[in-house]
């Protein structure tokens, strides 16, 4: 039973999700994001709805010393954290060329340098303590070639299943969830929505299926998390047909 988890864009979309069901459960939260106001609105409706303690630690992920806050929380040893769930993340239109390149910087930062850090901090003490579960939320966009998004989702990927064999016998397990077009705010912030720009209706999936998929795969162990059979079935695909025919499939949305 989880008993402490920290969740990074926690203020809405699949952190928010992660929230409420982890306190549904009974676990206490130590919430993250750059929106105090979102934040301590989510506290109040969970501590009063589960009554579990959840702390509001807002702080913007991109800015060195608010990182290495959140850093230190992640490794208090008179705190632990039992869960940490790197979710905080942002998209960019694929057209690589025409993206100003600091925005492409910031979110490569996101992406990998954040988790990185924070993966790099909770490692020690989980191990310490013999149990820990870290869950990076990636995307099937890291299975194919799309601009830098899948690119940066391809390292989450990658460097879970490599955390998950090197610490899963010392008792911690790293998880990559990667579920596909999800109705949160993520897309809606991109004026992306269902059926729109050539994503079909069924290849929409909600955010409590996406976080119901990953922490069951995480409590099992899992490497790699794919939610739905559709998507899982996108991803084999993906695998076997040449890069041309993956690339103009994923070019649709944003």
């Amino acid at each position: 039973m989880t008993r402490t988890a920290l969740i990074t864009g926690a203020s809405s979309g699949l952190g928010a999700e992660f929230a409420r069901r982890l306190a549904a459960r009974g676990a206490d939260l130590v919430l993250v994001a750059r929106d105090a106001a979102a934040l301590e609105e989510l506290a109040a409706e969970l501590r009063a709805a589960h009554r579990v303690r959840c702390e509001v630690l807002a702080a913007d992920l991109l800015d060195e010393l608010q990182l290495a806050r959140v850093r230190a929380r992640v490794s208090d040893p008179a705190h632990p954290v039992d869960l940490l769930v790197n979710n905080a993340g942002f998209g960019l239109p694929l057209a690589f060329e025409a993206n100003d390149i600091d925005d492409e910087q910031r979110h490569l930062d996101l992406h990998v340098s954040v988790p990185m850090h924070l993966m790099h901090a909770a490692l020690p003490a989980m191990i310490a303590r013999g149990g820990g579960r870290i869950i990076n939320v990636a995307s099937v966009a890291g299975f194919t070639p799309r601009s830098t998004y899948g690119a940066v989702k391809g390292w989450l990927i990658s460097f879970s299943r490599w955390a998950n064999v090197t610490y899963a016998p010392r008792g911690v397990s790293v998880t990559a969830l990667c579920p596909g077009f999800t109705h949160t705010r993520f897309h809606a912030r991109m004026g992306l929505a269902p059926g729109r720009e050539g994503v079909a209706d069924w290849m929409w999936l909600d955010a409590a299926t996406v976080v119901r998929a990953g922490l069951r795969d995480a409590a099992r162990g899992k490497a790699v998390s794919v939610p739905s059979l559709r998507y899982k079935a996108l991803v084999a695909l993906a695998r076997v047909l040449p890069d041309r025919v993956v690339v103009a499939t994923a070019s649709r949305g944003r």
